[in-house]
């Protein structure tokens, strides 16, 4: 499975920016997606998980109510829609998937395809 993360961008605080995930190869298997991010200097950390029908969702606690993570199977695509951006949001985020997780995991190693991670600047 190969992922490509696209949508990042250059924003004010505030703002609104959307990213895109598409996936490509083994489609046909029922993949876990979550998006993580990385701050210069901070260790990787989770943003959002949505299960492969998209009925269940989980964020971090900092990006709850902010963000919204949603996926379209047809296009083999997942998104995460990020609304009142804040400064501290500013990351290289990437996309990541998983076949084998029963839930929704926070965890970074537990996904075993990522994407090549796209930049996201916030600024005052």
């Amino acid at each position: 499975v190969q992922l490509q993360a696209c949508g990042g961008g250059l924003v004010q605080a505030g703002g609104s920016l959307r990213l895109s995930c598409a996936t490509s190869g083994r489609t046909d298997r029922r993949y876990i997606m979550g998006w993580f991010r990385q701050a210069p200097g901070k260790e990787r950390e989770f943003v959002a998980a949505i299960s492969f029908g998209g009925g269940s969702t989980r964020y971090a606690d900092s990006t709850k109510g902010r963000f919204t993570i949603s996926r379209d199977n047809a296009k083999n695509t997942v998104y995460l829609q990020m609304n009142s951006l804040k400064i501290e949001d500013t990351a290289v985020y990437s996309c990541a998937s998983d076949r084998t997780l029963a839930v929704l995991s926070t965890i970074p190693r537990s996904y075993n395809y990522w994407g090549q991670g796209t930049l996201v600047t916030v600024s005052s």
